[in-house]
């Protein structure tokens, strides 16, 4: 008998169970960490009707490129 025995059963479960809990657990305390430094840093922003401001547009369906047809440099190749 070389080796140590594998846990199996209702013992590998139940310490697979526990290190699940504490992994959502260091999760939630770094999300929640995560939102503190966030909304101490927010700050709201106010626009008046005569403002220029740039907004940030994302293309509706693809970003689409003009000239690139087909093959970048179509060639004949033989039988």
């Amino acid at each position: 008998q070389v080796g140590e025995r594998v846990i199996e059963g209702p013992e590998m479960i139940e310490v697979t169970n526990e290190k699940v809990a504490v992994a959502k657990e260091k999760f939630k305390e770094a999300s929640t960490r995560q939102k503190n430094y966030a909304d101490k840093h927010h700050r709201s922003i106010e626009f008046q009707p005569s403002d220029r401001v740039f907004l940030k547009v994302s293309p509706a369906r693809r970003v689409r490129r003009f000239g690139i047809k087909g093959k970048l440099s179509p060639r004949f190749i033989g039988p």
